[in-house]
């Protein structure tokens, strides 16, 4: 259902306030350059700083911006299950083509809280729903069993796999139908996952260079796997510079250099330390990205 190079978005602030003329041309500067999904509202677009009311109009902008023309897959994750319930319905009100739902942070649900928890997201509307797994930023793992114990439930059609697990992600796709979409939530991981049998990514590095890591994508579908691992090489550097320090500040802070959006970040994240910044400046001016 859904596949290749999709961006998690940031979403770009100015004086405190939701840059929607940035976000929105990010989205065209995204679509122009061969990205395949946007995901809006995700933990790069710094979702857990975002108010319900930013959250519903990140959402409509990059809806609105994409207008049709790729699939809008809308963060709507919470540690609270009622929250999610609330984003997730929102988000098929709004138009959206599905939802990516974190897995609750900071409780460290049980795997049966786990398999509860999207459940009874699923069952609160029909929108289609992606999984995510990612216990670095969480504290908690699910388990390839709890996955496919979820790829059960009508409405939940795949996962976005950040464990950084390939075993994991090996017996997901075992234990999972060929129709459950695993996605890779590490773009490190892209090029090997999809030699797993992923079918793409939810992607950092798209923000900053959209069209090679669909160039990656497309290249390794028709069958040029040499000239795919050639791609994945040529952005590992960005790769590692990207995750220098915690994710979106890199990214948003490369977005800046490349005058596509204002930098500025909300508490508690801050701007990048002076060595690394000159370490990701030094990556873009090397791959001509800024």
């Amino acid at each position: 259902m859904f596949h290749g190079a999709i961006v998690a978005t940031v979403t770009p602030f100015r004086n405190g306030k939701l840059d929607k003329s940035a976000l929105r041309k990010l989205v065209t500067f995204q679509i122009d350059n061969g990205t395949d999904g946007i995901v809006p509202c995700g933990t790069t677009g710094e979702s857990a700083t975002l108010s319900f009311d930013e959250h519903e109009r990140v959402i409509d902008t990059v809806l609105e911006a994409a207008d049709g023309r790729v699939p809008v897959i809308a963060g709507t994750g919470s540690n609270n299950t009622k929250e999610a319930i609330v984003l997730t319905r929102y988000a098929k009100r709004a138009g959206a083509s599905a939802a990516l739902v974190i897995t609750p942070y900071y409780n460290k649900p049980t795997q049966e809280g786990l398999v509860r928890h999207f459940s009874a997201v699923a069952e609160s509307t029909d929108i289609p729903i992606i999984l995510y797994n990612v216990p670095g930023r969480t504290g908690v793992n699910m388990a390839a069993s709890t996955v496919a114990r979820l790829a059960e439930v009508p409405t939940i059609v795949g996962v976005k796999e950040a464990s950084g697990n390939l075993t994991q992600v090996c017996d997901i796709i075992r234990m999972t139908s060929k129709k459950f979409c695993v996605l890779s939530g590490d773009d490190a991981l892209f090029f090997p996952m999809m030699a797993l049998g992923a079918k793409g990514v939810i992607s950092v590095t798209s923000n900053v260079a959209p069209r090679l890591m669909a160039d990656l994508y497309d290249t390794y579908v028709i069958g040029e796997i040499s000239r795919a691992r050639d791609i994945h090489y040529q952005l590992w550097p960005l790769f590692n510079a990207l995750f220098i320090e915690t994710n979106p500040i890199p990214a948003k802070t490369a977005l800046a250099m490349m005058r596509r959006i204002h930098e500025e970040f909300r508490l508690p994240l801050t701007p990048m330390a002076e060595a690394n910044r000159k370490a990701l400046a030094k990556v873009l001016s090397d791959m001509k990205l800024a």
